[in-house]
């Protein structure tokens, strides 16, 4: 199988290289040599690699910037997946494509599912639930709804994002500001990878899936969990979502059930599994045996 990944430098589409490439041909794409808001770029470049998947990590993520520039969130998130997804229909090839859980309000109180309606509150998470309806309009469209990702492939770049920063802070000591209502269910860009990987080789038919590892936190819960597998002692700021002044609007419970994945047969670890193995080092082959071991 021919993968084309688009956004391969990233920390999810690294991860997406190193899982396919062991068994797959992949071509990875980059910024500088794939900018998907450009038609007969795209055409151009996907003609030649002629893949039969089409992985599309790239995206424009940043959500306060979104409120003041919505055309520059809309032609990536929105705009430029449909031409993927239109090059994909004309090819016969498969297009997987990522989107977030900003796409619900929060005001659920159990975990989102792939039926539950979405109700986006900010630019960011409009253009998101826009991608995802061009994406699953191509007949081979799989949409990947991830959250608060964290981990890094061997050859991926340093990892980054919310929980990045908080173990940044939690081993430097530093204060790390932390939401005590805000429910996410933390995903590793490794399980997320494999979950790509093994859904794309079973052949699965098309559609919307929430690819999050198992189970849902708080922020504060989080960082505490990490510090305790740190062995540090944790300097935390506390605070509560209507505390915080930011430009685009978080929903605040944004947990999403893997239960249909896991129907299929795709098990997803517990965040706590995966958050271990990302701090003893095991994403990259790293030879420490445990985090707690860490200093």
């Amino acid at each position: 199988m021919r993968v084309a990944v688009i956004g391969a430098r990233g920390q999810l589409g690294a991860a997406i290289v190193h899982q396919f490439g062991a068994s797959h041909s992949v071509v990875p794409f980059d910024h500088s040599a794939l900018e998907i808001t450009d038609a007969a770029a795209v055409d151009a470049s996907l003609s030649r690699a002629s893949p039969d998947v089409i992985v599309n990590c790239a995206a424009y993520n940043a959500v306060d910037a979104a409120e003041a520039d919505p055309v520059a969130a809309l032609e990536i998130n929105a705009l430029g997946v449909r031409t993927l997804a239109r090059w994909a229909g004309g090819h016969g090839a498969a297009l997987v494509h990522y989107s977030t859980d900003f796409v619900f309000d929060g005001t659920a109180t159990r975990p989102y599912s792939e039926t539950d309606t979405p109700n986006p509150r900010s630019v960011y998470a409009a253009s998101k639930l826009i991608g995802e309806w061009f994406a699953l309009d191509a007949p081979r469209g799989y949409v990947l709804r991830v959250e608060s990702l964290f981990g890094r492939a061997p050859d991926g770049p340093p990892a980054k994002g919310s929980v990045a920063s908080i173990i940044a802070a939690l081993r430097s000591g530093a204060v790390a500001r932390v939401f005590v209502d805000r429910t996410v269910s933390p995903t590793s860009v490794i399980d997320a990878a494999s979950a790509t990987r093994e859904l794309v080789e079973g052949a699965f038919s098309p559609g919307l899936f929430h690819c999050v590892n198992t189970g849902a936190c708080t922020w504060l819960e989080l960082a505490e969990y990490a510090a305790e597998l740190l062995g540090v002692v944790p300097r935390l700021d506390p605070v509560k979502v209507a505390d915080v002044a930011l430009p685009a609007p978080r929903p605040q419970y944004c947990a999403l059930s893997n239960d249909k994945l896991r129907a299929l047969g795709i098990n997803m670890p517990t965040w706590q599994e995966s958050l271990q193995r990302h701090l003893a080092g095991l994403d990259r082959g790293d030879a420490r045996k445990s985090p707690r071991h860490e200093r």
